[in-house]
């Protein structure tokens, strides 16, 4: 029961920061312009400012995390005293003020960066702390599966439910129904972090002692299989964004079968959880790197499954199934991947740098993230896409190009950069040498 307590545990810490985090990928924007009043253009651009100030808090909770050694261990503290902060923001970034047009805007840049800054703060220690978690490498890809799952949850919680929690809530007043939905959002999920740092404890200590060093010496800590994750989680999150932006466009425009969007929406989340639970047991048996070219094959094989098929719904619904398939395939492997990128710097490096490794993981997924939507965005107008109006064969044809193509394109950069990964190899040794000097602390 106590490995169970502590991968629920761990994995919950993902569910509370999606509950709040899926919520303004999908809601936040709407809510902006339909509730608080200010203008889609206004909004876009404070969504892109943001995305550097954002950038800038990563690597410095990164480095935070790095310098942090309490009793309580590196990364754990911050779910404990970040939880009240996170469950604030969350409300005050909802609460609209009788401020005026300009006070308004104001209002919303401040208090979104701020939950940004507190989501920050919880979720940079959850994607480090699973090296100080334990030495097994199974169950570090159990935890890492469990996160998965956990996640995908909060993501399912907040598609299915916000809106009719808003509805029911705000009895015709939005602006009543989005504060009372995010007020308890936000203080569930302080509530789980608080049981994250109950169910977890930090058992595996760092060989590195930590000294006062530089930005420039931590990055010497970074060896080349980390700069080969930052890219693979910049192609995967690219193809997450063109997979979930597009679907709709092509399934209404394309197809026109506007009748299967519910369902469609309903396998883009749940199409993946039959891989996530598997991975474990499959990563006992084959590399990460060969399962993550089994899952890029699985993606285009779904992808070519839905193209070519497209005429009958038993092969749209199998294709949706197979990318689904794929897509958390590399989802769950890339994060499976991170742990032994932090021992690698440790083993090769004799460098501490688990809080920078996820600052940069967060950097270049946020950065992947808002560039592949300008970029989709830019290409659907190129060709002429105007909403909810009958497509001309240009605007179809970009749309084509958006959701079959260019996740080609993703998938067979991902698995170029995958042929460079070499830590499987290495596991057994380093391992083995992380323990020997963990032995000698002990001394």
């Amino acid at each position: 029961m106590g490995k169970w307590k502590k991968r629920i545990g761990y994995g919950m810490g993902d569910l509370g920061c999606n509950l709040v985090f899926s919520t303004m990928a999908s809601y936040l924007m709407v809510f902006y312009t339909d509730v608080f009043g200010i203008t889609a253009a206004a909004a876009g651009t404070m969504m892109l400012v943001t995305k550097f100030i954002d950038a800038m808090t990563d690597t410095g909770m990164g480095l935070i995390v790095d310098r942090t050694h309490t009793k309580w261990g590196q990364g754990r503290p911050y779910f404990l005293f970040g939880a009240i902060p996170f469950a604030v923001f969350t409300v005050m970034t909802f609460i609209i003020p009788n401020f005026g047009g300009t006070g308004k805007l104001v209002w919303a840049y401040v208090t979104y960066c701020l939950l940004c800054t507190a989501y920050t703060v919880v979720n940079i220690p959850l994607n480090t702390i699973v090296p100080r978690l334990t030495s097994d490498i199974h169950e570090r890809d159990v935890l890492v599966s469990t996160r998965m799952v956990c996640a995908m949850i909060g993501t399912a919680i907040v598609m299915t439910i916000t809106t009719p929690l808003v509805k029911f809530f705000g009895g015709g007043n939005e602006a009543k129904g989005y504060l009372i939905t995010m007020s308890i959002y936000g203080i569930v999920a302080m509530f789980i972090f608080f049981g994250t740092f109950a169910s977890t404890k930090e058992v595996v200590p760092c060989t590195v002692t930590k000294k006062h060093t530089s930005l420039k010496d931590d990055l010497k800590g970074l060896t080349g299989q980390a700069w080969l994750l930052f890219l693979l989680n910049l192609f995967y999150f690219s193809l997450y964004v063109v997979r979930n932006t597009t679907v709709i466009y092509y399934f209404k425009y394309n197809l026109g079968r506007s009748d299967m969007l519910s369902l469609v929406g309903l396998l883009g989340i749940l199409s993946g959880l039959p891989m996530l639970l598997l991975l474990p047991a499959l990563e006992k048996k084959f590399s990460k790197k060969n399962l993550m070219f089994f899952s890029i094959f699985l993606y285009v094989l779904g992808d070519m499954v839905i193209y070519l098929g497209r005429s009958s719904v038993g092969c749209l619904l199998a294709g949706l199934v197979i990318t689904g398939l794929g897509i958390y395939g590399i989802f769950g492997i890339t994060f499976a991947m991170q742990p032994d990128v932090i021992d690698y710097s440790e083993y090769k490096k004799n460098a501490g740098v688990s809080g920078l490794i996820a600052a940069f993981q967060g950097f270049f997924v946020k950065g992947g993230m808002g560039v592949t939507s300008f970029v989709i965005g830019a290409f659907l107008k190129s060709g002429g896409y105007v909403a909810n109006e009958a497509q001309t064969p240009l605007a179809l044809k970009h749309i084509e190009i958006c959701f079959i193509w260019i996740p080609i394109v993703l998938c067979v950069l991902l698995a170029v950069v995958n042929a460079f990964y070499k830590l499987d190899l290495v596991r057994g040794e380093m391992t083995e040498e992380l323990e020997k000097r963990r032995g000698q602390l002990d001394i």
